[in-house]
């Protein structure tokens, strides 16, 4: 049977996160919770459909997401790399950071040094300094990068194109890499968590000067109805990306319960709810 790269990659990243993160512990996998019995035989349906050997053992709660990170990270500069012709560029995955970094947002950080030293402008706006999880960032072009193929930029060409942060010579000094997509990784999801992704995201749909960047999550999260509280909203997230989401579908239906399977059905239809597969393709779109 012949199977294409990004299911390679797919297999790929479910055996880097068999190996560093899932766990049984207690006789359950670690990301289901241990008070829902659908929780836990949903989550062992889809480890069971994986079909990958599975540690015993405990891992810490901040060790969990710093794992889920660095494997989602990898996975999608893997597959960006792989895609390159569809979208090309000089891409960047980092893990981390504060968007003040990049072009959109560089702003924020003259407004934070104000803001930290008055206390009434702090109960005002509060800390809405966004740290994302995973950031995909794209490096402004040299003109020569742009002229590649036909001269589209000439020395004496005059007020053209000369604002745009996509060209490095519009750059004031140092050139900015440009926000492309925000990434949220949970591993698993509880009410508070699925709020503050909102927040952040609203944060820098908000706060941006320019392009709104991709903002999206990423969840190991077995429970559909914990699925739908990061999925279900007005746009202040793109998408949600399950880790494993035919295997989700597959298990949730063994599991007999229809209104997680309606539940899940509904996000997928929706389209607020896609397999991390997926994710790439619409990063480049």
């Amino acid at each position: 049977m012949t199977r294409g790269k990004l299911a390679e990659l797919r297999e790929h990243y479910h055996q880097s996160l068999f190996e560093d993160l899932v766990r049984i512990q207690s006789g359950r996998p670690n990301n289901a919770d241990k008070s829902s019995k659908s929780s836990v035989q949903i989550s062992r349906g889809v480890i069971e459909r994986i079909g990958l050997e599975v540690k015993t053992g405990a891992v810490s709660g901040q060790a969990k997401g710093s794992l889920f990170e660095a494997a989602t990270r990898a996975f999608l500069r893997q597959s960006f790399e792989a895609l390159e012709h569809l979208r090309p560029g000089l891409w960047h995955f980092s893990v981390g950071g504060n968007i003040w970094d990049f072009e959109q947002y560089r702003h924020l950080r003259d407004i934070k040094e104000v803001v930290d030293e008055n206390r009434e402008l702090q109960t005002v706006f509060g800390d809405y300094i966004v740290r994302p999880d995973i950031v995909v960032s794209r490096s402004p072009l040299a003109d020569d990068e742009v002229n590649e193929a036909a001269v589209l930029l000439a020395p004496d060409d005059i007020g053209v194109a000369d604002r745009t942060p996509l060209r490095e010579a519009n750059a004031d000094d140092e050139p900015v890499r440009i926000l492309h997509a925000s990434v949220s990784c949970k591993w698993t999801i509880r009410s508070d968590r699925s709020q503050n992704a909102r927040t952040e995201g609203l944060n820098l749909i908000r706060n941006r000067k320019g392009k709104t960047p991709h903002i999206v999550a990423v969840t190991g999260e077995p429970l559909p109805s914990r699925i739908a509280s990061l999925a279900f909203g007005t746009g202040d997230i793109d998408c949600v990306y399950h880790f494993a989401l035919a295997e989700l579908l597959a298990a949730t239906k063994a599991e007999g319960n229809e209104t997680d399977g309606d539940l899940l059905e509904t996000m997928v239809r929706g389209s607020r709810l896609r397999d991390i597969s997926d994710l790439p393709f619409d990063l480049i779109t």
